[in-house]
């Protein structure tokens, strides 16, 4: 296994953004990202265990209960939690992918991250939707993990390559989250992208079972660190038959017989 360039875009097939549409006020920080798939892909996904859920979790969870999915669009500056509307917003932001890329709503995976307890505006989303999918890039997962960091004091990214029955397979991905972690991914974001064919049931077993001795020693890393952040958390991983994806970390380590488990990689603060 290698080390590579360009995170949630080192896999095939896979296009990604990062731009400021107004939700935070410091015009320098971006605050939406959208990544997408040329094709449909597996997809599976775990979420905190806290009584408290943002909106968009219930929304993914139903958007990706077939086990697919396309696209990945995120907020920062409001986590859309506790919020009378939250529903609603989510699945605004999921038709808003739909209308300005052809990609079905149901196909979405809708995230945010930020402050709590505050309506989030669909306003300046819905207003930078052509920017944001104009600006869609295969080599664009810097800005994408650049708009979705928020306290974060360093950008989280990763990309490594390997070998899966003679074939050469590619697996990304970017997150965001400096602390307060609790319970198991309570402020989390994590998506990662792979170009190794998987089905929905393997990709879904696989994450799982990693995520249990992966989040442990993630959080001894962040306790170590002593790093700062605050919203909530879910952790989505597509993958298409095709070798065209949106998975996790997890997914390679049951490839590669978990050699690469190491916190380093899960949360490279």
């Amino acid at each position: 296994m290698n080390y590579i360039n360009g995170g949630v875009c080192a896999a095939k097939g896979f296009k990604a953004t990062g731009i400021h549409c107004g939700i935070r006020k410091n015009k320098t920080k971006k605050d939406l990202a959208l990544i997408i798939s040329d094709t449909r892909c597996a997809a599976a996904s775990v979420y905190t265990t806290n009584l408290v859920k943002g909106a968009p979790i219930t929304v993914t969870k139903s958007n990706i209960s077939d086990g697919y999915a396309q696209a990945v669009i995120c907020n920062s500056g409001n986590a859309n939690t506790c919020n009378a509307n939250g529903i609603e917003i989510a699945c605004e932001m999921c038709k808003l992918v739909e209308k300005h890329t052809g990609i079905s709503a149901s196909d979405v995976i809708c995230a945010s991250t930020g402050v709590i307890g505050q309506p989030l505006d669909i306003t300046p989303i819905a207003t930078h939707m052509d920017e944001l999918v104009s600006s869609l890039d295969y080599h664009g997962s810097v800005d994408a993990a650049n708009a979705i960091m928020t306290t974060d004091t360093k950008l989280k990214e990763f990309a490594v390559e390997f070998e899966v029955g003679g074939k050469v397979c590619k697996l990304g991905g970017i997150a965001k989250g400096s602390g307060m972690i609790h319970p198991n991914m309570a402020t989390m974001l994590v998506f990662v992208t792979t170009d190794c064919a998987i089905s929905p049931d393997m990709l879904n077993k696989a994450i799982k079972e990693e995520m249990i001795s992966l989040m442990p020693m993630a959080m001894i890393t962040v306790r170590l660190q002593r790093l700062l952040t605050r919203s909530p958390l879910s952790y989505a991983e597509l993958s298409p038959r095709t070798a065209r994806a949106l998975p996790s970390f997890l997914s390679v380590l049951s490839l590669e017989q978990r050699i690469t488990r190491t916190p380093e990689l899960s949360l490279r603060a």
